[in-house]
């Protein structure tokens, strides 16, 4: 059957409160500006990466320590589920498939994230971004991978899986699909209808 995995951040969780949370305690301890909101706003990319926005490059590995020593307390406890996430799950699984999360975010804080939820999946894998998930989505058998960032289709395409997005993130339903993704979604909602037909239409060939 057609496994499935999964991005986490702003797919199948909403984790914008908790991460503005653990931004601004980080922003108060280090004595330096950040704008929580606007990181927020553009959820996806390596933590040190978006660090690198705030703090000297000398100093981004030691906040990214910080912020991950604060992040389980401050950040997992308030995050939520995304809209029809459950639901999504529940379809691949009712059809006989497997679910792996593939995320950016720290092996650690992705199980703790997805046990807070009460999400079943099979397996996560964390600290991993664009291109860089396609190994562990092919390993798993990943038939396609469901994101929100236009470098979770990059990493479809590493995985040979169909790239299915939703728009919760940062891109639009039109930016999505002018970046090559084979599915666009306004959301989770709309998942277990997509994936019941894909399956059907494997079926009757």
């Amino acid at each position: 059957m057609r496994s499935v995995g999964f991005d986490l951040d702003m797919t199948l969780a909403d984790t914008r409160v908790g991460i503005a949370a653990v931004y601004d305690e980080l922003s108060a301890r280090l004595g330096v500006p950040i704008d929580s909101a606007a990181v927020v706003a553009r959820l996806g990319p390596p933590l040190e990466m978006e660090l690198a926005n705030w703090v000297p490059a000398a100093q981004v590995q030691a906040a990214a320590k910080l912020y991950r020593e604060i992040y389980p307390d401050i950040g997992v406890p308030v995050h939520t589920a995304m809209k029809g996430a459950h639901d999504a799950i529940a379809a691949v699984r009712a059809a006989g498939g497997r679910v792996i999360v593939v995320t950016g975010k720290n092996q650690r804080d992705a199980v703790g994230t997805v046990e807070v939820l009460g999400l079943v999946v099979d397996e996560v894998v964390g600290s991993l971004f664009g291109a860089d998930k396609g190994p562990a989505l092919a390993r798993f058998g990943a038939a396609a991978y469901v994101g929100d960032h236009v470098a979770d289709i990059e990493a479809a395409r590493a995985g040979g899986a169909v790239s299915v997005t939703v728009a919760t993130g940062p891109y639009t339903v039109e930016e999505l699909r002018e970046h090559g993704a084979d599915v666009t979604l306004a959301d989770l909602t709309e998942f277990a209808a997509w994936y019941t037909r894909w399956c059907q239409h494997d079926e009757g060939r």
